[in-house]
């Protein structure tokens, strides 16, 4: 899984790329993620992000649930935030801590 963001004064965009490295297909999937403090998530795409600040989940869409073995699906989001426009440090996949790489 890799995370990157693009920040200016009070935005940023985030752009998540989550890879199957496992060996069974997973049919439906929920990241988890906490924002670092500040953030607030304004906008979203390939996933629905509840709730918009804090611990988020962000949950498959219809047309990108089912991740065979090696396949990657790639979300992101638009957040507000007060100064600190990092990335996430962890993130779950269906609670299962991720790796990041």
């Amino acid at each position: 899984m890799t995370v990157s963001t693009s920040a200016w004064n009070t935005g940023l965009t985030a752009s998540v790329t989550l890879t199957n490295t496992g060996t069974s297909t997973v049919d439906g999937w929920r990241l988890g993620f906490t924002l670092p403090a500040g953030q607030t998530v304004t906008n979203g795409w390939g996933a629905a992000y509840t709730p918009a600040s804090g611990a988020v989940t962000a949950t498959n869409a219809s047309y990108n649930g089912t991740l065979a073995p090696n396949a990657s699906v790639t979300l992101g989001y638009q957040a507000s935030h007060t100064g600190d426009s990092r990335a996430p440090s962890s993130f779950t996949l269906n609670g299962t801590q991720c790796a990041l790489g």
